[in-house]
């Protein structure tokens, strides 16, 4: 155990560009860690060399300055086991004045030597601690998807063979979207490891994954990584899962925190050898925020005429506000109304996110988080009709994939205009414009009204609409009902729709293809129509019209 070395590896955000955790590599020095750690479960010591190695980690740490929240390596059957057995690394953490929300425990496989309760158990502990927790391995590892799903998890890593079968293996590729979409309504943190390749990355950002980790940013060494280190090449905001809005896990950065009893000369301290800091949260024994400096206004108060003697031993509360605090689940809305409702002198301020303990968990840099929410703006502009100021396709396929990995019944409709090229010949191009405006904002606000509704003009005179089993009924009622006209002429409409059960579906790509033939079948039908298919069987079901008895032609759009 004394020959084991340690390296330490970032993890990046590719929303912030920056280093968001370090992770502790024990590096044996022959063999590998997997080996020595085999040997040690052979002779019923697992536990004993994982916290003991855990310990030496919280050291190491320590001695390179690592400032930035530490990933440490544990097993599954050491995560299962009684506080007791964590003394170890909590003397090292006491000894090097590292709190327990700063660490963050990577349990790993074999997961089959914990029985899951007590797992669960343990678990539960170490979030009790304050520790966070995320799942190592994932999609190598014998990881019970069980678990995954009832643990309270900050964070899951793929395992890097999984990105290595990307993106050719079908399997794979929908294991990983469907993680993707867990990740973004449960609000863990997905993070992709082994990114060794400028393909990999492309790949990763593809797929909406925000952290990363590898050789392509930095390998694993012994030198210390500074708080604010760029991922080199990479900066700045990318892809959002959630459909083009920001969320805050997209901009959470490691807090620099320390006690809320520190005097102004430790703050001082603090901020003069990290000029990266934008300012400090000054926490209690249990993690949970108690005040905020601002990098600026404290140093001007301590370094002003007569500063530092009045106030160099005294408590840095004095200088300090009470802190933005928001809650992890809150979305990037909800920071800008919060600061926005505060002191006009204090809207730059970082905003401390805290999770449903209380416990701090990071920050938020305003300036970052305004300019992520006015790019994702502008791409949700530029990805919108102009004529009727709703998205393409793109939003309708995000949903039916959200409802599909979440396995629930849904209706997808292809609702588009009867004869519009009779229309624009008769009545003109502007009397056309006008009616699908008017079919967009009749669209709009059905989906405001009864919720659940995502609605996409794909172009022209055609719209994807997908929603509820049970909001469809609604919708296709007031679209029907209404008489629309373009310059007095009148105007009817078709709708054909695909009721998908659970498990009857398995993609929006099929959805689509089987759209077409109904959309067909409700073109042949006379006046405003509406027909109804279900995957699986050629059944048609008409709910509006009648027969035109003149084949596609007299409705052709």
């Amino acid at each position: 155990m004394n020959q084991v070395q340690f390296a330490f590896q970032p993890l990046y955000s590719l929303h912030t560009g920056s280093a968001v955790a370090v992770e502790a590599l024990a590096r044996p020095a022959s063999g590998r860690i997997s080996e020595l750690l085999e040997s040690a479960m052979r002779l019923g010591r697992l536990v004993q060399a994982d916290t003991g190695l855990a310990a030496r980690a919280v050291h190491e740490a320590e001695h390179h300055a690592m400032r930035l929240p530490l990933h440490l390596n544990v097993t599954a059957l050491t995560a299962a086991s009684p506080s007791s057995s964590l003394e170890p690394l909590l003397t090292a953490l006491r000894e090097t004045g590292r709190r327990p929300h700063d660490v963050v425990f990577e349990v790993g496989p074999p997961f089959h030597t914990a029985p899951p309760a007590a797992l669960l158990d343990g678990l539960n502990r170490l979030a009790a601690h304050g520790f966070r927790l995320a799942f190592d391995g994932l999609g190598a590892a014998d990881l019970p998807l069980n678990l995954l799903a009832e643990s309270r998890t900050d964070m899951v890593k793929l395992d890097r063979s999984s990105l290595g079968r990307l993106p050719d293996d079908t399997p794979t590729a929908a294991l990983t979207e469907a993680l993707v979409h867990f990740a973004d309504r449960t609000g863990v943190r997905l993070v992709a490891t082994g990114v060794e390749t400028e393909d990999q990355l492309d790949m990763v950002r593809g797929l909406g994954i925000g952290l990363v980790q590898g050789n392509l940013f930095a390998p694993a060494g012994a030198g210390s990584v500074p708080a604010g280190a760029i991922a080199p090449a990479h900066p700045g905001r990318d892809v959002y899962p959630s459909g083009g809005t920001p969320a805050i896990k997209d901009f959470l950065r490691p807090a620099r925190t320390v006690s809320a009893d520190a005097t102004c000369e430790e703050v001082r301290t603090v901020l003069v050898e990290d000029d990266a800091l934008s300012g400090l949260v000054g926490v209690d024994g249990d993690g949970k925020p108690r005040w905020s400096i601002d990098r600026t206004r404290f140093l001007l108060g301590v370094t002003g005429p007569f500063g530092h003697a009045l106030h160099a031993h005294r408590p840095a509360r004095r200088l300090a506000d009470p802190p933005h605090v928001i809650r992890d689940s809150a979305s990037a809305l909800e920071v800008l109304d919060l600061v926005s409702d505060g002191p006009s002198g204090r809207a730059s301020d970082d905003v401390v996110v805290i999770d449903e303990s209380g416990r701090c968990q990071g920050v938020v840099l305003m300036h970052e988080l305004v300019r992520g929410m006015a790019e994702a703006k502008v791409e949700q502009a530029a990805a919108l009709n102009p004529l009727t100021r709703l998205p393409g396709s793109d939003a309708v396929a995000r949903d039916v994939d959200r409802r599909l990995a979440a396995n629930e019944p849904l209706v997808v409709g292809w609702l588009d205009i009867d004869s519009f090229k009779t229309i624009n010949d008769t009545a003109g191009f502007a009397a056309g414009d006008d009616v699908i405006r008017a079919i967009g904002r009749a669209l709009t606000r059905l989906a405001t009204d009864l919720g659940g509704v995502t609605v996409s003009h794909v172009g022209g005179d055609d719209f994807l609409i997908s929603c509820g089993t049970d909001t469809i009924r609604a919708l296709a009622d007031a679209m029907l009902d209404t008489r629309w006209s373009a310059d007095g002429m009148p105007v009817t409409v078709s709708l054909s729709t695909l009721w998908c059960p659970r498990r009857s579906i398995e993609s929006y790509g099929e959805i689509s293809r089987l759209l077409a033939p109904l959309k067909k079948h409700a073109k042949n039908l006379a006046g405003s129509s509406w027909v109804c298919g279900r995957p699986g069987t050629d059944y048609v079901d008409v709910l509006r019209g009648t027969p035109s008895g003149s084949g596609t032609s007299a409705s052709a759009g």
